[in-house]
């Protein structure tokens, strides 16, 4: 598989128009929140970023440079504007009391109108105590008059590559019932002929045909941005966080734009106080 590596790209925006393509990514923040102590809600081991830490990762979502960001594992708005300052994006989140939020950090002047969340992805038994995080689902006014419309997602951890069908495992079984869902929003999408993505934390290999993405490619047809790559983040592996276009965002992406955003501070102490995670990036251009 091709190996992707981080590329600077310097883009230049005005309040009137896009002359360049939009930059749209997803990144999974490891449990990021800008109180100290952490809520406690967060698990014991989660990691306990000082202000310097913070500091870090602003840097780093200013390094990404990105117009639409779907963000995952942070404790909500105040924290995602620690890193995505709302003088410049606005800033959504799924509306449901979890530890880990998803949301969309939108830059300005994109007009971001959030949907009704995709609650059907909170597929634990209704007694559980810790429940699985809603989809955020939004329509993007692009500059220009095009419309966009999102779905973040950060489905079920625990099984990356185990078949989905007939598992015993229970987190197969709970991401598993997660499809029907996706694929109906993918289905929906695409009877409406719009230009549409589905982004986030997929927590699922998908290298070789699986479950996933022959489902959803089921639904309707897409374009699986990181299909034939490789994941340079940290030491390296498959991807587990994917972007899929569909519909006429299918014919946006621009054409070897796929880029992974790795940390300069690469030793095992900066994974815990960065991210487990880099983010993943494609340009659009309608």
């Amino acid at each position: 598989m091709n190996r992707v590596c981080w590329g600077l790209l310097f883009c230049c925006f005005s309040a009137n128009a896009y002359s360049t393509p939009i930059k749209i990514a997803t990144w999974n923040l490891n449990w990021f929140t800008i109180h100290l102590p952490a809520p406690a809600t967060f698990p014991a081991d989660a990691p306990r970023r000082v202000p310097a830490d913070i500091a870090a990762l602003r840097r780093y979502a200013d390094h990404l440079n990105a117009d639409i960001v779907a963000f995952e594992e942070v404790d909500g708005a105040a924290s995602a504007a620690a890193l995505f300052p709302p003088e410049h994006f606005n800033i959504v989140t799924i509306r449901e009391n979890v530890p880990q939020q998803v949301g969309l950090a939108v830059r300005r002047p994109i007009v971001v109108t959030q949907n009704a969340d995709l609650t059907a992805l909170d597929t634990e038994p209704s007694e559980a105590k810790l429940r699985l995080r809603y989809g955020l689902d939004a329509t993007l006014a692009l500059p220009g008059g095009a419309t966009l419309r999102l779905l973040a997602v950060h489905l079920k951890t625990g099984c990356h590559s185990d078949p989905l069908q007939n598992s015993r495992r229970t987190q197969c079984s709970l991401l598993a019932a997660q499809l029907p869902p996706l694929a109906a929003w993918v289905r929906a999408r695409a009877a409406e002929g719009t230009p549409f993505a589905l982004l986030g934390d997929f927590n699922r290999v998908m290298d070789k045909p699986e479950e996933i993405s022959t489902t959803l490619e089921n639904a309707a047809p897409l374009l699986r941005v990181t299909e034939g790559h490789s994941d340079p983040c940290w030491s390296g592996g498959a991807f587990i966080d994917h972007i899929f276009l569909g519909g006429p965002a299918r014919g946006w992406l621009v054409p070897g734009s796929l880029r992974v955003m790795i940390y300069h501070d690469n030793n095992d102490a900066d994974k815990d106080r960065l991210s487990d995670h880099c983010a993943v990036s494609v340009r659009l251009h309608q």
